[in-house]
């Protein structure tokens, strides 16, 4: 009988190991099973899931290290998880769809994971896709905003409940639908690279906005970053598949994930069209796509060396195999960075440099 459990499932079995070590010990010790510590844990986002799991398997496939384990926690999570501490019984990578936070590596820092290297992995986009069976949507990033924002500007100075029931209320060359759109919760990273690209350059579409954030930044984020409650925007929490699954059963709905679920469900599901540019591979790596983002990988480098197969796993990676312009993971819906990219990123990747944050 084998048992393989993540580092992270270890960790929250702690109480009862601790009753039934003896009991443990005898059980995890058989054939082939692998223990904590020898088998590389990956946490953090969902959208870097799919991709981090595709290496992951060719990884165990091709070389004499166990396969990691890969858990889809979101990548506020997932770094939450990853800066807990060093140690056996914690992550070893965390993937995230936005960049790792100020708070966040200060966090790490405090609780002694302090020796972290930053890996740019590649691009995505953010789309809004809804069912091939309905209008494609042309949205512009105000529309977005008023659609989603829990506060608007009222157009006399003041600030109003969002009171937009359909899209047509917005915009009449929108559908004459009820505004339903189901999204990533405020732990994803999908979420705050939204929040940060649509809804907050859409809220500075009006003057009011752009006044509040000279005058009073925290004013203006509560006005720009609030996201409704009252039903519009429905969270559908970290299972990407199962936004998609909902949007093909409510064909007036729309979703918000990465744009390599959208490619996987091309069948089914059509893109949204943002300030005129529709979200394509070519649009989304040259930037031309307004919600364009960069995918990271974190390394606890104090684990190099005492994991086996870390530094094995950040060279496939980071292999022309793997995310190069053909490489596998281009077979995902992976967006690759273009070749001078890759060799700066993949050489820092191998020789663990530090993360280097502004100050």
């Amino acid at each position: 009988m084998n048992f393989t459990l993540s580092n992270c499932a270890k960790r929250r079995m702690g109480a009862f190991a601790g009753r039934f070590a003896p009991f443990l010990a005898f059980i995890l010790t058989g054939a082939g099973t692998v223990l904590a510590g020898e088998q590389i844990s990956i946490v953090g986002s969902s959208t870097v899931f799919p991709f981090a799991t595709t290496v992951a398997e060719h990884f165990g496939k091709n070389s004499a290290f166990a396969t990691p384990v890969v858990e889809s926690t979101g990548s506020g999570g997932g770094l939450k998880l990853f800066c807990a501490g060093p140690g056996p019984d914690s992550p070893d990578i965390a993937n995230a769809s936005r960049r790792i936070k100020r708070s966040e590596v200060e966090n790490c820092a405090a609780n002694g994971v302090a020796n972290i290297t930053e890996v740019k992995i590649g691009y995505d986009g953010i789309v809004l896709a809804n069912s091939r069976a309905a209008p494609r949507f042309a949205l512009s990033l105000r529309d977005i905003y008023v659609a989603l924002a829990a506060h608007i500007p009222d157009g006399k100075g003041g600030i109003q409940s969002n009171p937009y029931q359909r899209w047509d209320q917005i915009n009449p060359d929108l559908p004459a639908v009820r505004i339903e759109v189901l999204g990533p919760p405020p732990t994803s990273g999908t979420r705050d690279a939204f929040v940060e690209m649509a809804m907050e350059k859409g809220c500075e579409t009006f003057p009011q906005a752009v006044e509040l954030k000279g005058s009073s930044p925290h004013a203006f984020q509560a006005l720009c970053y609030g996201i409704r409650e009252d039903g519009a925007y429905v969270e559908a929490g970290e299972n990407d598949n199962l936004i998609v699954q909902k949007l093909v059963a409510n064909p007036q709905a729309l979703g918000i994930f990465g744009f390599s679920f959208l490619e996987e469900n091309a069948d089914r599901l059509q893109g949204s069209m943002v300030q005129g540019v529709m979200p394509t591979f070519e649009a989304i790596s040259s930037g031309d796509y307004p919600l364009s983002r960069s995918l990271y990988f974190y390394v606890k480098n104090d684990h190099v060396g005492q994991v086996p197969g870390m530094a094995a796993f950040i060279a496939e990676f980071t292999s022309e195999d793997a995310w190069g312009e053909y490489g596998y993971l281009s077979e995902k819906g992976f967006i690759p960075m273009g070749e001078e990219e890759r060799a700066r990123y993949g050489k820092d990747a191998r020789d663990l440099r530090p993360l280097a944050f502004p100050a």
